[in-house]
This record gives C-alpha cells, structure tokens and sequence, in this order.
C-alpha cells in the first residue's frame, strides 16, 4: 500500500510539474512572479492556484472513503509565491470545493486545505526573496502534518480517520513535500534563468554600446548611422538593423537592405508612433511593417526610439524573419540600446555645445587682443600726422595689412613662420615710434618655422614687452625671440632687457588681475586663456621676471592637432 501510494502521487507530482513549467513559459505569469502583483492580478493568481489545487484533488487516489491526493501542491505554491492573500483565497476555493464532493474526511480536509495555503502565505511573506528549495520542502511537509492532525481532530469515526491517516499520512507528507519543492525550484531557476539571458543580453548591450560611443559623439547622420548598424548586425543573430532619423531611413543593414534603402521616406506606422510618443513599438507582421515588397523577408520588428534631452530625434529598428518574432529578450535588449544610445547622443550634443562655448570664448579673447593693438597703433600713426604726414599714410597702409591678416589668422591655427611674420608688420609699426632705441633678434630653428601653434599668440607678448619693458627705459631696448622643438614639444622664449616687473606685481599677474591702469597683464593673461582653451594643462605658459632686469615669457605647446579640432 505505502510503495503503490507513493507511485500513485509521484505520477500526480508530476503532471502538476509539468504545469508549472508550462506556467513559466508565460511572460505574464513571471512578470506577476517578479514585480509586486496588483488586485487584479492577485485574483488571478487566486484563481490559477486554486484550479490547480482542485486539479489536485481530481487526482487524488481513492482510498477507504477518502482521497490521498496532492491538493496541497497548488494552495502552498500560492501561498508561497503570492503571499498570504493568494494562500488564503486559494486556500478557500480549493477547500470548499473538496467540501462540496463530501466523505467522512470532507470537511476536516476542506479547513486543513485553506490553513495550509494560509500557513504558506505566511511563511512566503517571511522568506520573501530567499524562499530556497530546502524551506519549501520544510514548509511542505510541514502543513501536511497539520492537515493529518486535523483529520485525526474533526474527521469521525475516530477509528476511520485514524486508520486512514496511518495508510495515507506518511506518503503524503513526503511526496507533497518534494512536489511543492519542485514546483517552486521550476518557477525559481525559471525566473534565474530569464535573468542570466537579461545578463548576457546587458553584457551584448554595453559592448556594443563601447563598440558605438566614438561614432556616436559625432552625432546621428548617415554614415554614423551605417556604422552603428553594422556593429549591431555583426554582434547580434537578428535579421537586420535599421536606423532613422524624423523623416527617413538614414541606415539599413541586413536583410531587406536592397529595397530598404537610405534615403527613404519612413513608411511602418509603428516607427511613427514611436516617434510620437516616445515608446518602444511592435510591429508584428509583415503588413503592420508596411513594406511595398512583396518578397521582403522581414515578418516583425521592434522600434525604439532615441532621445536627445526630452525630444525624440529618430529610432533604432530591430527586424526578425518570423511574425511575431520579436520576444522578451529582443524587447529588454532593444529597450537598452536604446537608453544606452540616447545617452551617447545627449553626451555627443553637450560635447558640441562645449566647443562652441570654447570657441566663443576664445573669439572673445581675440576680440580683446585686436582692439589693444589698434589703440596703441594708432597713437603711433597719430604722432607722425602733423611731423611726417606721409610716414603716417605709410603707417596706416601697413596697419590694413596688419589686420587683414590677424583678422585670418586668428580664427586658425598658422605655422611659426607666418606668426613671425605678423610680429615684423607689427614691429615695423612701433620701429617707428622707437627709432634706434629697438633692437629685436630671432634665433628660430628651422624645424621650428613649420610648427603649428594659434594665431595672434606671440605678437601680444611682443607688444607687452615693448609697452611695459622697453618704452619706460631711456636706453636701448632689446627683445629676443628664440624658438626650438624639444622632444616633440615646441619651447618659444621672448626676452627682453626692460625694466621688468616687481615681485608682488607678478603674482597679481600670475593670479589674473590687472596690475595698473596701464594695462600691464592683460596680453599676458589673454595668451595664457588662449592656451588653457585649446590645450588644457598639456601646454606651458611660464614668466619669470626682476624689477630692473627684464622678462622673459616661455611657451612649451604640443603638437597641434587636438586642439585645431576645436
């Protein structure tokens, strides 16, 4: 009796198993399981657990006027997994109808079935996110030992009720003890294995989305879009990547791809909505893609779109050959790509709105330096007017040109040698206001003429050389402009024998702040803002100077091609 019973409910157990995996093939049922379920869907669970349980009974063996049978399974994994309303009301559908089918034992098995789903709801509230298989077997055998006390305590005759729990007690105690185990170990490596599948595909997203982040920061056109495409359909098994932008496809890769073409108007009704509302859209079946191909392969695709801030600028679609061949995964992948890919946009659009604030800046530092030129030019024009009417037309002629020239040369990069030539029109301006009292030598190597640096940096640190260093001496006034490539970095010195600058005067300069009404520290400042700009901390600015012995000003500059992407 023992060994046939125990076969007799393993064969129950095993049917009810093969329920439970059907059950975790549901989206919906492991999405209940997952998240906390609402009222609607506590009704549901309610429902589905105690058809199970009354399936159960519908199973059970006959046995001296009552039924061994594996009703607890459905009202304990309720209980379990739902809490203790779904315990409970299971509990209660499944008892009254056990019940209703009447026998000795009919009523004392109706309360044991709803104090067991209530005893199970209470034990999955306590063990909640940590209910193992060992618990659900404790839990299992457990209330199957109250319910063959409440036989023994309500059932009568006496005698009957003990005589049937002595054939049916120890069975039952086992077997639905292992079958609850294992219903709740399927439903749990179920849902653990939708989560290492949501790993890998998070793990396929993030590499993708490191594969993308270079080409993305240049912003969502076609040839952006062609890369980002073909990262996708190398690195996943879907049947093709498109992506758009508002209006048209800017990217097909895959199947599909020689009449899904670049350039086309967007057509699938989904992406419209998606782009409208912002959401994650399917397109089930060939029709609902829209294709004018008869003979497209594409049956279903997912639309996710891409946002900029709170604006949707185009979507990512991911195509499948089957209808309805967009699954969970698909979706959860989809979805972020999608947030990964925004998020690379929205990086790309700050990082171009930085660079023009870099360059508006940097056109404003300029905008500084042409005006305190022009001031101090045309004070040496203004003294030859009435002495030397045609030295100052001379004058004004080469000051044109002089700005002619700064006016392209400062909104680019130009070698050492064009930059010095900039310096000598503007020397010659001030040769004529000094006479013999300058002297300026150059000692440039060649290697150096041709390096790159910004315009409009060396002749300000000229002009303050001459204004503050040289104009307030008596005596010949010396400027020296040396320059040489040192281990890839151009070094340019400017020196000059002037009166220098005190100590306490540079450190004010050193801290940005204008040292007198003079002007003094202004072209030094505007040169060391320019270089910060464009290089950060990779370029030098350094002066060193003494009250009566000169200054000299040294730039250490990389090369120059980083920065003239600014």
């Amino acid at each position: 009796m023992f060994w046939r019973l125990l076969q007799d409910l393993a064969l129950n157990i095993g049917l009810i198993v093969t329920v439970a995996y059907l059950m975790t093939r549901t989206r919906f049922f492991r999405r209940m399981l997952r998240s906390k379920a609402n009222t609607q869907e506590k009704v549901f669970l309610v429902l589905l657990f105690g058809f199970i349980g009354i399936a159960g009974t519908y199973t059970g063996v006959n046995i001296k006027g009552a039924l061994a049978n594996s009703r607890v399974i459905g009202v304990a994994v309720g209980g379990l997994l739902g809490g203790p309303f779904v315990g409970l009301c299971a509990g209660v559908l499944a008892g009254v109808h056990r019940t209703l089918l009447g026998g000795f034992t009919a009523g004392a098995c109706g309360i044991a079935t709803i104090v067991e789903g209530s005893i199970a709801g209470y034990m999955g509230r306590k063990f909640s996110g940590d209910l193992t298989w060992k618990r659900s077997l404790f839990v299992g055998m457990g209330i199957e030992v109250i319910q063959m006390l409440i036989i023994l305590l309500i059932a009568r005759p006496y005698y009957a009720a003990w005589d049937l729990v002595k054939d049916i007690g120890l069975p039952m105690i086992i077997m639905n003890g292992v079958g609850i185990s294992i219903f709740v170990s399927v439903i749990h490596n179920s849902l653990e294995e939708e989560e290492r599948i949501g790993a890998v595909q998070a793990q396929k997203a993030l590499y993708i989305a490191n594969l993308t982040l270079p080409i993305l920061r240049l912003g969502l056109n076609k040839d952006t879009a062609r890369s980002v495409a073909q990262i996708i359909h190398e690195q996943t098994d879907v049947a093709a990547v498109a992506l758009t932008d508002r209006e048209q496809i800017l990217a097909h890769v895959g199947k599909g791809f020689d009449h899904h073409e670049e350039g086309h108007a967007i057509q699938t009704l989904a992406t419209h909505q998606a782009l409208d509302s912002g959401e994650l859209k399917l397109a089930a079946t060939r029709a609902e893609i829209g294709c004018a191909e008869p003979n497209c392969p594409l049956f279903s695709a997912l639309v996710v779109p891409l946002h900029i801030q709170h604006s949707v600028v185009g979507t990512l679609k991911i195509y499948r050959e089957q209808a309805r061949g967009i699954s969970p995964v698909d979706w959860e992948f989809g979805a972020g790509l999608g947030m990964l890919f925004s998020t690379q946009l929205e990086l790309a659009t700050l990082e171009t709105r930085a660079c023009l604030v870099r360059r508006s800046e940097l056109k404003a530092l300029q905008a500084q330096v042409n005006p305190h030129f022009l001031f101090n030019a045309l004070n040496t024009v203004v003294s030859f007017c009435r002495t030397d009417p045609e030295k100052a037309r001379h004058l004004l002629l080469q000051l044109g040109d002089f700005f002619r020239k700064n006016l392209k040369s400062g909104e680019k990069f130009v070698t050492l040698r064009e930059e010095c030539e900039h310096i000598r029109a503007y020397l010659a301006i001030e040769q004529a206001r000094f006479s013999d009292r300058l002297c300026v030598r150059e000692e440039i190597t060649d290697d150096a003429l041709n390096w790159r640096l910004p315009g409009l940096t060396l002749q300000p640190l000229v002009e303050n050389a001459i204004k503050h260093g040289i104009y307030p001496m008596s005596t010949l006034g010396e400027i020296l402009i040396s320059a040489f490539v040192e281990e890839e970095i151009l070094v340019v010195r400017i020196w000059d024998n002037g009166v220098g600058i005190p100590a306490e005067k540079l450190a004010l300069i050193h801290a940005g702040v204008e040292v007198s009404t003079s002007g003094l520290g202004i072209g030094l400042q505007n040169v060391a803002q320019r270089l910060q700009i464009l290089y950060g901390k990779r370029a030098d600015f350094v002066i060193k100077s003494k009250a009566g012995a000169g200054t000299e000003v040294t730039l250490k500059l990389p090369p120059a091609a980083a920065a003239e992407r600014i």
